[in-house]
């Protein structure tokens, strides 16, 4: 998302780029010290270890060698050009690409994958952490100010489900249409605006969630995102409050036989 920045064509987006090159400047010299501290961590613990092994030196040396290697990524990540196909995928609290109708206007913004719904309180954050996704039966509940009102779309190729594995571990699985076909995605978003005007404004979003399709059940994931079909993409975007001919359009979603693969 961020990369769609780096050839701009306006003003505005030269501006932005410039903004995302001071964040990523100021992200490496996070990381650089990061490493810095960490590398002396994992120095103090060998010391200790080649006198004496204790689970606390083992225990620092454990860690300081996996943040020691996961801040050489992240460094490794902010310094390449070159795309990966990984940097597609968001996790809660990310930002992604979300698709609304805004006044007759289909509009592309970058929204915060965790819906703030207008009117919570900025804590429902921390204590609602699982309102990146709406469950299509509670749609009437807590969503209800959103449901028929403020809905969009993310076009993707593929979806990740935490399972558990055979040996009781959790394991992360990929999940494609058989069909290669873009996934319509559908979604809940909100434009929060701080009452006491401190905090900034946030656009952020939650993916519907229904009953799991067979071989997603099989897999071990109790629930799928809804998955709709082209020529309900106007009606879903213009809801105009008609919860009845919402419904309609979940009842009539795709059902690609998805695949899955452990996530690399």
């Amino acid at each position: 998302m961020l990369d769609a920045f780096s050839d701009p064509q306006t003003p505005e987006e030269a501006e932005a780029w410039a903004l995302i090159q001071q964040r990523r400047e100021a992200d490496a010299l996070a990381i650089q010290e990061l490493l810095f501290t960490q590398k002396q961590r994992l120095v103090a613990a060998e010391r200790k270890l080649a006198t004496k092994e204790t689970k606390a030196a083992l225990n620092d040396q454990r860690i300081a060698t996996n943040k020691i290697e996961k801040a050489r990524r992240d460094l490794e990540d902010l310094n390449r050009t070159e795309p990966k196909e990984r940097d597609t995928r968001f996790f809660p609290g990310w930002y992604s690409t979300v698709l609304t109708e805004e006044n007759g206007e289909r509009i592309v913004r970058p929204m915060r994958y965790q819906c703030r719904p207008e009117g919570t309180p900025a804590f429902f954050d921390a204590k609602y952490p699982g309102t990146y996704n709406a469950r299509r039966d509670s749609l009437g509940g807590y969503w209800k100010k959103l449901f028929g009102y403020k809905h969009g779309l993310i076009v993707a190729t593929r979806f990740y489900e935490n399972v558990e594995g055979s040996d009781g571990k959790n394991q992360v699985l990929e999940f494609t249409p058989q069909t290669g076909e873009d996934m319509l995605i559908t979604c809940l978003w909100s434009h929060w605006v701080d009452p006491k005007g401190i905090e900034p404004d946030l656009y952020s979003f939650a993916a519907i969630t229904d009953e799991p399709e067979p071989e997603v059940a099989a897999a071990g994931h109790d629930r799928t995102i809804i998955n709709i079909k082209p020529e309900h993409v106007d009606a879903w975007l213009n809801p105009q409050g008609d919860l009845a001919a919402m419904q309609y359009i979940f009842d009539d979603k795709r059902h690609p036989i998805y695949e899955h693969r452990l996530a690399a």
